[in-house]
């Protein structure tokens, strides 16, 4: 018989294995935490949409939508996408559930996103981002409000020395519109000064090019038109109020007037926050405006802005940083060996300390095998404390406390007392 071949994951979407999860696990939670302080509630979207709801918002000229998107035909022969970022469907959502009618809302949501593109460090074709959108308010305050969220993210994480805020005002559509029309005009030019993936891009999104990493290219757009020039006064005034706001509060941030996003909805204030930690994948959140979207996509006209963040380059970066505490790696507290034919109370007891300690992690050997076995296992899971259970042990009352992290010498004690030493041990 011939041997089967093995089955592999998909190229770009990688497995979280459990010594990554923890990881994981505590960036999850301390986002949640954040966003509980400022009363942002979440939301659960579908994975897989309409494929005209990216077309209408993302834009068709977009790379996204021209050569990422995963979209297929469903058995009804519907035409489907599974999601390639979040905002479009949480409009959608917003807008079919009623609501942002005479509403304001603060909304954040988190899962998988996919796009086909080339798989690199920080970049998959499934990735994972949480997405935080506020909906129903005009002013500069609610885009200043999302800043100082972020930035509370990042100090609660450490990182904050490590990450820098970018910001630009992008105007009204108008107005992006009479740019777009400049810009063109003065890369047709200079077309022979251009790359290839530019003079793509100066056919389906002209803008973009302010976006390109050649230097070459950089250099000639020195020469452009300034999209400064082009805003409009109301655009300037909101521009001005954020950036007033966020002197007030004490903020650094760095005017980059070449920063534009790849989605079409956007609209006024942009911004991204950066790491030089990451090489050149160094967005590690990103957002702005879009006032326009909601009436885009058949609601009623309803001003919004939101970010979002990919947590693959914030995992990196934390790692990177060595700033994950060591009580979220998920290590062991206490593992309990099992010798002889006391494999039953061992047990037990694990399930009586996980009732006493809730908040410790337990682990009970299972399994059999040789003491010597347990005690390796024992140390290799990262454990503080194992706790040994034999014949006698169980006959006498009694617990062997062995010391795996220092060099105590081991001892018994009763379990009356075993509660006192752990109480001492783990708050020592």
């Amino acid at each position: 018989m011939s041997r089967q071949y093995k089955i592999q994951s998909l190229r770009g979407m990688h497995d979280i294995l459990p010594d990554q999860s923890s990881t994981w696990q505590y960036l999850e939670n301390t986002i949640a935490d954040v966003l509980a302080q400022y009363n942002y509630r979440q939301i659960r979207l579908p994975i897989v949409e309409q494929t005209e709801l990216f077309k209408r918002s993302v834009g068709e000229a977009t790379d996204i939508v021209e050569k990422e998107m995963y979209s297929f035909d469903d058995r009804n022969g519907d035409r489907v996408s599974l999601r390639p970022e979040g905002t479009a469907g949480c409009v959608r959502a917003s807008t079919q559930n009623g609501l942002l009618h005479n509403q304001t809302q603060r909304l954040w949501y988190s899962g998988p996103m996919f796009r086909h593109e080339r798989p690199q460090k920080g970049r998959q074709r499934q990735f994972h981002q949480v997405g935080v959108e506020a909906f129903g308010l005009l002013g500069p305050d609610v885009d200043a409000e999302l800043l100082l969220l972020t930035l509370r993210l990042w100090r609660t994480l450490k990182i904050e020395h490590a990450v820098k805020l970018q910001i630009n005002s992008l105007g009204s559509p108008n107005d992006r519109k009479n740019y777009r029309l400049a810009l063109v005009e003065f890369l047709e030019q200079h077309k022979d000064k251009l790359d290839d993936d530019s003079r793509r891009r100066l056919v389906t999104n002209p803008m973009r090019i302010l976006d390109s990493k050649n230097t070459d290219v950089q250099a000639l757009l020195d020469k452009a038109p300034n999209l400064a020039d082009f805003i409009d006064e109301d655009s300037r005034i909101h521009f001005k109020g954020l950036c007033s706001i966020l002197d007030s509060a004490g903020i650094n941030y760095e005017l980059n007037p070449r920063l534009v996003r790849g989605l079409d909805y956007y609209s006024k204030t942009v911004f991204e926050w950066i790491t030089s930690h990451l090489g050149t994948q160094g967005t590690i959140c990103a957002g702005g405006r879009y006032d326009g979207l909601v009436e885009q996509l058949g609601g009623r006209p309803c001003p919004g802005v939101g970010f979002a963040m990919g947590l693959e380059r914030l995992v990196l970066l934390l790692e990177d940083l060595k700033v994950v505490p060591n009580d979220a790696i998920g290590l062991v507290d206490i593992y309990i060996v099992a010798v002889d034919s006391a494999n039953t109370q061992a047990m037990i007891l694990a399930d009586d300390l996980r009732t006493e300690y809730p908040s410790m992690r337990i682990e009970s050997h299972c399994g059999g095998g040789s003491f010597k076995s347990q005690m390796k296992k024992a140390d290799k899971s990262g454990a503080t404390l194992a706790l040994v259970l034999g014949e006698d042990e169980v006959g006498s009352g009694t617990v062997g406390i062995k010391y795996l992290r220092k060099k105590d010498p081991q001892q018994t004690i009763t379990r009356d007392d075993l509660g006192n030493l752990l109480d001492k041990f783990f708050n020592d």
